[in-house]
């Protein structure tokens, strides 16, 4: 008989998850390891996830990938 402890459970789940993007935080809601940056396509580890749109719904890999998604934006508000 096998008795399962708390550190018996399965890993992550491979491959790409999905996320609702919050003001502060995310939720997932299909289990995954990564998101994809919307303007790279680089995998992002759920847990480096820094750097998204709550309003566009995407994840960014860089402050550089944020720039170049939304850089016209922020110079016009300037």
């Amino acid at each position: 008989m096998h008795l399962l402890n708390r550190t018996d459970r399965a890993g992550p789940m491979p491959g790409e998850a999905e996320v609702k993007y919050l003001d502060g935080d995310f939720r997932v809601i299909r289990p995954g390891v990564y998101v994809r940056c919307a303007v790279t396509g680089v995998e992002i580890p759920l847990e480096e996830l820094r750097y998204w749109s709550v309003d566009l719904q995407e994840a960014y890999a860089s402050p550089e990938a944020v720039l170049q998604r939304h850089g016209t934006e922020y110079a016009a508000k300037t």
